[in-house]
């Protein structure tokens, strides 16, 4: 069975750029242990475009399901801003968001020497 690829594309307002990245840094290790998860990559957009690629890569579609319906869910649900109530949600870093989805055709690494 081929792995798949799950690309979510974020657009994301220049000055909200820090928000996200630090938004991303502080859920580090969120997916690594989910059944199933392969990679995962937070792309910056150098130049031409103000969209970041959220990349990652599962086993199977199946895999990405089970981590959508579970640990997805508590992953993105909305934390309170620093110094405020605990009901006040943060705002979206992103304006917009539209998931991709591939099937790993071919793949290549380094050749070892």
């Amino acid at each position: 069975m081929a792995s798949v690829v799950k690309i979510n594309v974020l657009t994301v307002p220049a000055e909200q750029r820090e928000v996200l990245e630090q938004r991303f840094a502080s859920r580090a290790g969120a997916v690594e242990g989910s059944d199933g998860f392969e990679w995962f990559e937070l792309l910056r957009p150098l130049e031409g475009t103000d969209q970041y690629l959220v990349y990652t890569r599962w086993a199977s579609e199946e895999a990405f399901q089970a981590w959508m319906s579970g640990p997805m869910q508590a992953a993105h649900r909305p934390a309170a801003p620093a110094g405020e109530g605990e009901g006040a949600a943060q705002r979206p870093a992103a304006s917009g968001s539209t998931l991709w989805s591939f099937e790993v055709v071919q793949s290549a690494g380094p050749k070892q020497a």
